[in-house]
């Protein structure tokens, strides 16, 4: 056995992957019939239980000592529930009011997403007693912010508000300019959570770039806006190892990890929860989910829009940091984690952040980089630039699961369609007993097809026989859409569940610190010694270079068959 490999189920002894001997973290240990720890490197045995306290720096550990056997010990470690034990989740626990406070809330991704989802949470029986203040550099009036998010509601909202919501709505918004400084922040937030009661709680939500957020930080400390808050941070965090240590380290000065919530709205997606739902809850998938049943993988997002005028921040950033490691690396860790203990969020953030220490580096052999023909003639992008606006990578898992089973991972801007898929190839059955011409085997192998668009549809397609004479075989295949059943209206939009999701402080859906410098940690080679990138023209699948980093497999998209039509 190499090094590197340890057997099924035995804890690592090594220090969490590119940090550095300061930052070790200390494996929380199994519960065993001789006792428990009583306390665990995550925290004394008298935290909660529900993953808020699991992401703790190291300067803040508490090592444990071990329990009597006679003494019962009835918490739970973050791998293992004690027995008796409960998983904790707040999915049905009344929320306390909250003043949300939106900063950048006149930019693209307020306008677009927040603002429409908020709206669409104040108005439904999910959320609680919300005020919502804006804050950004313009300098509005609270009228003036409120026709704008009027207009984005409007325009961008998946539900409409007839006149007396929307009134509702507005009653709830006000609006600070930046340039009020931090004591114009407190009184505005002050007002709205005198409205509230004496319960609220707090969310910031920083739509902001991320050269900004250290400043937003800094000014909610500055303001005394930390105790009793929560933060929202959006990507990216970090752009290599050293940054996003950097970041961390410096968010830790004003929150507490269980403060933070790092989104990811792919996680968000309906579809990205039901791998969980389809993985672990049916006796059928999960037997045959690993090295010896699937031969690859693929999560596959292309898009077919431009840049939208963050040329600025793309020309900077690229389709691996913008992409790969705050969406599609998040999404292969759902598709291979292993089982959690519960579907709570100490439990499935630790499996992720074991999918993430075991992955091989990213080397940059195993990487296609393109750029469509035109980007550099785009504003703000240097004639010269070597940004990519595709990326298509091979990225290798080293455990017991997944050894020698390739994930493939492909995203760009400009491309032909714009789709959401991951798709499982299975190994292929013999063929020998099939004669010659039957058609086994000629469409490629079995294919299981997770949609991530916001119908959530999922694909098992298959070999069966042709009627008619002989034995001549084609490809069938089974469908489900969540639009499909009685339940469609109840989903919810990506950012609105995350919302949602952050004011009940459940950190499932979002990343951690750990699992953020783990992935930048694996990619250190490639952003080192990048390789050239290559031209392709908008409209196309990217380079021709991607066939031969998944030769001898192909590429699922284009699909050769459409989707059935959704019942309406």
């Amino acid at each position: 056995m190499s090094a590197h490999r340890k057997p099924y189920g035995e804890p690592s002894a090594q220090p969490h992957a590119g940090s550095g001997a300061h930052r070790t973290r200390p494996t929380a240990p199994a519960a065993t019939a001789y006792g428990t720890l009583a306390a665990t490197a995550y925290g004394p045995s008298t935290a909660p239980l529900d993953g808020t306290d699991c992401h703790r720096r190291p300067d803040r550990a508490i090592i444990g000592v071990m329990a009597p056997v006679q003494q019962q010990i009835t918490e739970q470690t973050i791998a293992y529930p004690a027995p008796g034990s409960r998983p904790y989740r707040r999915d049905t626990e009344p929320l306390a009011p909250h003043a949300i406070v939106l900063f950048g809330a006149t930019g693209d991704l307020a306008k677009r997403k927040l603002l429409p989802g908020l709206a669409h949470l104040e108005q439904s029986a999910l959320a609680p007693d919300v005020r919502i203040v804006g804050t950004s550099l313009e300098d509005l009036t609270d009228d003036e912010f409120r026709s704008i998010a009027r207009v984005a509601v409007e325009n961008f909202g998946t539900h409409r508000l007839d006149e007396r919501a929307w009134t509702e709505f507005a009653e709830r918004l006000s609006y600070v300019p930046q340039s009020a400084g931090p004591q114009g922040l407190t009184a505005t937030v002050a007002a709205a959570e005198a409205a509230l009661g004496p319960d609220a709680k707090r969310l910031h939500y920083l739509s902001v770039p991320p050269r900004a957020a250290e400043a937003v930080i800094a000014m909610l400390r500055d303001a005394d806006l930390v105790a009793n808050s929560r933060v929202v941070m959006e990507k990216p965090f970090g752009t290599d190892l050293a940054s996003a240590i950097r970041l961390n380290d410096f968010v830790h000065q004003t929150f507490d990890e269980a403060q933070i919530f790092r989104i990811d709205h792919f996680l968000g997606k309906e579809a990205a929860q039901n791998i969980l739902a389809f993985r672990f809850a049916n006796g059928l998938f999960e037997p045959i989910w690993n090295r010896n049943f699937i031969d690859h993988v693929q999560i596959d997002i292309p898009e077919s829009l431009g840049l939208d005028q963050r040329a600025n921040f793309y020309e900077a950033t690229g389709a691996f940091k913008d992409m790969v490691v705050t969406h599609l690396l998040q999404v292969l860790a759902f598709v291979a984690m292993e089982p959690p203990t519960a579907l709570e969020p100490r439990a499935i953030s630790e499996e992720k952040n074991k999918v993430f220490r075991s992955m091989l580096p990213i080397q940059p052999t195993d990487v296609v980089r393109g750029q469509y023909g035109g980007y550099r003639e785009e504003v703000s992008v240097a004639r010269d630039s070597d940004t990519e606006t595709f990326i298509a990578l091979k990225v290798g898992i080293d455990n017991w699961r997944w050894a020698g089973v390739p994930f493939y991972l492909r995203t760009g801007k400009r491309m032909a369609e714009g789709m959401r898929i991951i798709s499982i190839a299975f190994k292929e059955a013999p063929r020998t007993m099939f004669p010659q011409g039957s058609g086994v085997g000629a469409q490629g192998p079995d294919h299981l097809t997770f949609d991530l668009a916001d119908s959530s549809k999922v694909s098992l397609s298959f070999y069966g026989k042709r009627p008619g004479p002989g034995m001549h075989l084609e490809k069938l295949s089974m469908q489900f859409s969540t639009q499909e059943t009685e339940r469609a209206g109840d989903v919810l939009e990506a950012y609105e569940r995350l919302i949602l999701d952050a004011m009940r402080g459940d950190h499932t859906l979002f990343t951690t610190a750990d699992g953020i410098e783990s992935l930048w940690a694996r990619s250190a080679p490639l952003l080192d010694d990048p390789p050239p990138v290559k031209a392709y023209p908008p409209g196309t699948w990217g380079p021709n270079a991607i066939h031969q980093l998944i030769a001898p497999n192909a590429w699922r998209l284009p699909f050769e068959r459409a989707w059935r039509d959704c019942r309406r």
